[in-house]
């Protein structure tokens, strides 16, 4: 016991920052997710996080600093395109919605395999891209999600049900071209869809709570036993919340009703 705890205070420094990044992506990705999987496009986040990924790879091709501001730019405007393209397939081919999306998801990790094919680190780049490196988040990407999980929230509580498709889909273009920045794409599916998945037999009002605690706790327990084991975190963090995520689910009450059915916060058409 002694020698878990010498490991995680040795490691307090480094912990810190990425708890705060888990609980900033817990914040806004578990009521997006609770929307996706009602709206029934699961794999939309995948497929914004790679074009958001494209707008990152292709602005470290041109040279810019991966934390900078244009980069940033360049992820953000690569994102909302993808969402702007995935809002006008919605409503005009709404019943291969499902299928586009995969199809964007598959483009955009090809390009992002082109672009760095000639770079000598561009297999490490995109594995990073992919799985995250939630264990080194700077104060600088740790002050911009915060912004951007305070405008998220705000907009949240107060405009959702006016949102309609368009506005759905922008800002959540934006909020995961963050969070794939911090803690890398198999980390943002898994914190929009297993809270999601886990928690939607519940009576509505728990639903996000339960989800959010979920979410958080799956960081923090993923943290501690890396900091112990040495394993990577990010890759770490997603068995643990799916493990968590299926306790939760098998403990949902037995007469619950499914909320799946029932329409969602921002699915004003």
């Amino acid at each position: 016991m002694s020698s878990i705890l010498d490991s995680i205070t040795q490691n307090f420094s480094i912990l810190w920052p990425a708890l705060i990044a888990g609980i900033l992506v817990s914040l806004s990705h578990v009521p997006l997710g609770q929307q996706v999987l009602r709206r029934g496009i699961v794999f939309i986040d995948l497929a914004v996080a790679q074009v958001a990924g494209v707008g990152v790879v292709a602005a470290h091709y041109m040279g810019l600093e991966l934390q900078g501001w244009m980069t940033q730019f360049a992820a953000v405007t690569a994102a909302l395109g993808g969402a702007l393209i995935l809002t006008w397939t919605e409503r005009r081919r709404p019943e291969v919605q499902e299928a586009l999306i995969g199809v964007m998801f598959v483009v955009a990790s090809t390009v992002q395999i082109l672009v760095l094919a000639n770079d000598p680190h561009g297999g490490e780049d995109l594995k990073d891209l992919l799985a995250g490196q939630i264990l080194w988040v700077t104060p600088g990407q740790l002050w911009r999600a915060a912004f951007v999980t305070a405008g998220f929230l705000a907009l949240w509580w107060t405009v959702a049900p006016r949102l309609g498709r368009i506005g759905f889909y922008v800002l959540f273009a934006v909020v995961v071209t963050v969070s794939v920045q911090l803690v890398g794409v198999y980390l943002v599916f898994t914190s929009l869809i297993v809270p999601a998945i886990a928690t939607y037999r519940y009576p509505a009002g728990r639903q996000l709570w339960l989800g959010i605690a979920l979410a958080v706790a799956s960081y923090v327990v993923g943290l501690v036993v890396s900091a112990v084991t040495d394993l990577p975190t990010s890759a770490l963090v997603v068995p643990v919340m799916v493990v968590i995520g299926a306790i939760v689910h098998l403990a949902s009450p037995r007469n619950a009703v499914n909320s799946l059915a029932q329409p969602g916060v921002a699915e004003t058409r």
